[in-house]
């Protein structure tokens, strides 16, 4: 690979505000879940908060759909300062920003008012659960646009669904666990019933393939 024609190439299209702002949020995405990643791993949970110690926060959603909208945006930022064509990618993004917008919504509207927004907004969580999130989505808004089918949409809603069947089927094979932090149903989706629980995931996976829809709208009308 030639850098200096990449580098020449990157150069001559800073000059569009588009590639600026893509680069910029992608960037500030990648060092939040750095931050966020070492925060979390470091940092000893407070009795009674929902966290874990160390590497046990990746049994949880809104840390695993920072970490990959991080890695999306890595990949997206790598073939921004090469000069390749994102729109190849173009699914990824959308995939990314989608697992975020949903642990954003879930905290904001779910966890915060059931349990206390407080514990959420600290610490790691202060990047995983708004910094992350927001810059992600205004990165998506702001960044050049390339035509994306319906398949990408069912494909940002497939992360959500298989971590769902995860967590239901570790639940069905190991049983509930004892109370916190031993519990295998750290959300508490199951606390009125499987029918309730299952109901849960299934709306959750349904709002991610609407904000999909959303953001797929957003991103086609302005092509």
């Amino acid at each position: 690979m030639d850098y200096t024609t990449c580098y020449n190439d990157f150069m001559s299209k800073t000059a569009d505000k588009t590639t600026i702002c893509d680069v910029s949020f992608n960037l500030a995405v990648v060092i939040f879940t750095i931050i966020g990643l070492i925060l979390m791993l470091t940092a000893k949970p407070e009795p009674g908060s929902l966290q874990a110690a160390g590497i046990a926060n990746f049994k949880f959603y809104t840390v695993l759909s920072n970490v990959f909208c991080g890695i999306t945006a890595l990949i997206r930022l790598a073939f921004l300062l090469s000069g390749r064509d994102t729109s190849r990618i173009s699914f990824l993004k959308l995939a990314g920003v989608c697992g975020v917008t949903v642990t954003f919504a879930v905290v904001a509207f779910f966890f915060g008012p059931v349990w206390g927004f407080a514990q959420f907004y600290t610490g790691g969580n202060l990047f995983f659960h708004l910094l992350e999130p927001v810059a992600a989505i205004a990165g998506f808004c702001l960044s050049k646009k390339s035509y994306m089918p319906l398949r990408y949409a069912v494909f940002a809603a497939v992360p959500t669904l298989l971590y769902g069947c995860g967590y239901l089927l570790n639940i069905l094979i190991n049983g509930i666990g004892g109370p916190w932090p031993d519990t295998n149903d750290f959300y508490a989706f199951l606390s009125w019933g499987w029918p309730v629980g299952i109901l849960i995931f299934a709306v959750i996976t349904g709002s991610a393939f609407a904000v999909a829809c959303i953001f797929r709208k957003i991103n086609n009308g302005r092509v």
